[in-house]
């Protein structure tokens, strides 16, 4: 018996419960591609350490030239658009406070797109288990049940079918909750660390930009017309 053939067999057997399972199954495969696009692709760890192009320009106090910099690398850096906000606001006369409110901001925002969707992967994993266990709960009952009123010769018969849909989602639903919660796991360290060294090189932004506040005296704050 060929593979695709195995394959068609269990589904014809495992009923609407192996087509459910398929539906998350393919939910799931898209979030982990998506995913994995998004925090191995696109994302490098490497942002704290990214921070220190901007390092001499702000302790000389040119902001506008750290300003213009990160402008140019805020589509491709997370961690330039954090520099972008908070020079910005020390362009405008921001003291501390204001210059973390705006950074933090952007943090917040960057942050969250990093955690996006992946939590998914933990939800589905398990509703994919449990609709391999409703399938073999119904599969058991449908087993026991249509086997009281028939003669022998067709109790095997019955048996067998209501065993394979049993047999059959269970395992399908293990095939696609493992992978799933796997990937959960390997996705969600991913972002964490991607989180964590974008905080590191954010903080170090803000005590250059503290420090280069503290040594410039004569600054006054810009008047709102």
């Amino acid at each position: 018996m060929g593979f695709i053939q195995s394959i068609y067999i269990a589904f014809a057997e495992g009923g609407i419960w192996m087509w459910s399972i398929v539906i998350v199954h393919i939910v799931s495969i898209a979030i982990m591609a998506e995913r994995f696009f998004q925090l191995y692709i696109l994302r490098t760890i490497g942002q704290g350490q990214m921070v220190k192009q901007f390092e001499n320009d702000i302790k000389k106090g040119e902001l506008e030239r750290v300003l213009n910099k990160a402008k140019g690398l805020s589509l491709r850096n997370p961690i330039a658009t954090v520099v972008q906000a908070g020079t910005q606001a020390a362009i405008d006369m921001g003291g501390r406070e204001e210059i973390q409110s705006r950074m933090d901001e952007i943090l917040l925002a960057e942050n969250s797109r990093l955690e996006q969707r992946t939590g998914l992967l933990a939800m589905l994993g398990n509703a994919g288990t449990l609709l391999g266990l409703l399938g073999t709960i119904v599969g058991l009952i449908q087993s026991f049940s249509s086997v009281a009123n028939v003669n022998p010769l067709e109790k095997a018969t019955l048996l067998t079918q209501g065993i394979a849909l049993a047999m059959n989602t269970t395992a399908y639903g293990l095939i696609m909750a493992i992978p799933a919660l796997i990937m959960y796991g390997v996705l969600q360290n991913r972002a964490n660390q991607l989180s964590d060294d974008l905080n590191q090189g954010a903080l170090r932004v803000f005590n250059w930009l503290s420090f280069t506040y503290d040594v410039m005296p004569n600054r006054t704050r810009r008047v709102k017309g």
